[in-house]
């Protein structure tokens, strides 16, 4: 997709195809007035072209005098518009035959199809957002939860970048000080400004490395926080499981060993997307099968963010469960004693005592889930789990780039310790700020506007 094709105007179906209430034709581009102008005849009998910007009229769409469709359309012109060209959004019946036909018919007179985030990479090039701010408009449309959503919006809004631009003013601070003391190296010896630049340094470090601690945050809110739920065979996994899921999901009998794989799923807990995962008991496997559920059951437990070890409450603890709890150090747990709608003969102080989160409930009935809710998502909000930070960076490319800059930075404060030559030191603050500068678009190749718009869908 280059950046010559900005002379076309583009034209695509911008709601899901199928049978709904109203299915839109976009058009954006210089011509798309004038496109406009051969197709939609008004009530009013007026052409689009003479429609005042944020107006919506309505009229037919037509095609050699024959009515293709009756719709409503909308001008906003350039530069007050999602891409900062003209667009005509034409609403029609979302009929797949009614938006094929109108689209088809703009496509006849002159425009041409978009391509793939091809709106959104124009509203790019065009200046009215930044490369971060782009991703985040495909973030707010995979957000799986309100919290996702939010996200993406402050991303959007250009949180994310107004503090990527504060660290850069504090970077080319510190480059114009180091810069005037390699091109007037004979002045005032006193000139070199240690102190400054350190400072300028320092202060773009902490601001990277806050930006980083948040990273792990963003993972959780977009792609879901990894629960695994284990424990011995037959304490309940899988009750818990589909208690949690609400409906059931798992197979449950009284026969120990009944879940021979992990059962996965996402659910909401107060807005966090949680892949929860449903593993097989951790018993001596019996044969080629429940070896494999016992690996993978161990996989999971060493990939999770967090752990919620199950004990059968009307049992006392086994060495199987101690067993269980030796492979669940350094890691986030949460205690849960399952079945306590039965006679207790758990010994509950020692679990207590042994876990710093613990919760009693009954998956089978069900009883006290809401409290097991809550423990998740305290841990998640505490900060326990993840950061708690305002603003969350979830995009990988967005991580890469701020670490890269980051080890610049420390590099050059150590040559700054050092009493390197201002040379390296300014080399390495140059190329911290290129990767910030790749952050936000100012720097991009057609490569990596290829694959970052390639994700998106055409129309958007």
């Amino acid at each position: 997709m280059g950046q010559a094709n900005l002379n076309d105007t583009i034209a695509a179906v911008s709601t899901p195809l199928g049978e709904g209430g109203i299915g839109i034709v976009r058009l954006s581009g210089r011509r798309a007035l004038g496109i406009a102008d051969k197709i939609f005849v008004s009530k009013e009998r007026k052409k689009p072209s003479a429609f005042k910007t944020y107006t919506t009229h309505y009229g037919t769409v037509v095609e050699d005098g024959q009515v293709i469709d009756e719709v409503i359309l909308t001008v906003m012109r350039s530069p007050g518009s999602y891409t900062r060209e003209d667009i005509v959004e034409i609403n029609c019946h979302a009929g797949i035959v009614a938006t094929r036909r109108v689209l088809e018919l703009v496509l006849a007179h002159g425009c041409r199809l978009a391509e793939p985030g091809e709106f959104t990479q124009r509203a790019f090039l065009n200046g009215r957002i930044d490369l971060a701010q782009a991703e985040a408009v495909l973030d707010i449309i995979r957000a799986k939860t309100d919290s996702a959503l939010k996200i993406g919006i402050r991303q959007l809004e250009g949180l994310l970048s107004r503090e990527i631009r504060r660290t850069r003013e504090a970077l080319l601070e510190a480059l114009s000080l180091l810069e005037a003391n390699i091109d007037f190296p004979e002045e005032d010896p006193g000139r070199f400004e240690s102190g400054r630049i350190r400072q300028g340094l320092v202060a773009a470090d902490e601001k990277l490395k806050g930006l980083l601690e948040s990273s792990k945050s963003g993972r959780v809110f977009r792609e879901g926080i990894h629960v695994v739920i284990c424990g011995k065979p037959n304490v309940g996994k899988s009750s818990l499981l589909n208690a949690l899921l609400k409906y059931e999901r798992s197979i449950v009998t009284p026969v120990a060993g009944t879940t021979r794989d992990t059962v996965e799923e996402i659910i909401d807990i107060k807005g966090i997307p949680v892949r929860i995962v449903d593993t097989a008991g951790l018993l001596k496997p019996r044969g080629v099968v429940e070896k494999k559920a016992v690996e993978r059951s161990k996989e999971q437990i060493d990939r999770a963010d967090l752990a919620l070890i199950l004990f059968d409450g009307s049992r006392r603890i086994t060495g199987e469960d101690r067993l269980l709890i030796s492979k669940l150090k350094n890691k986030n747990v949460i205690a849960v004693i399952n079945k306590i709608d039965l006679k207790q003969r758990i010994e509950e102080p020692w679990i207590r005592k042994t876990f710093k989160f613990t919760v009693g409930l009954s998956a089978k009935i069900p009883r006290n889930i809401h409290l097991l809710e809550d423990a998740i998502s305290g841990l998640i909000f505490d900060g326990s789990v993840c950061s708690g930070e305002p603003l969350m960076i979830a995009n990988l490319r967005h991580v890469n780039a701020l670490r890269g800059a980051q080890i610049l930075i420390a590099q050059a404060l150590d040559s700054l310790d050092n009493k390197l030559s201002s040379e390296f030191i300014a080399q390495d603050v140059k190329e911290a700020l290129v990767k910030l500068d790749e952050l936000l678009g100012m720097r991009f190749s057609e490569d990596l506007l290829d694959r970052i718009f390639g994700e998106f869908c055409i129309g958007k």
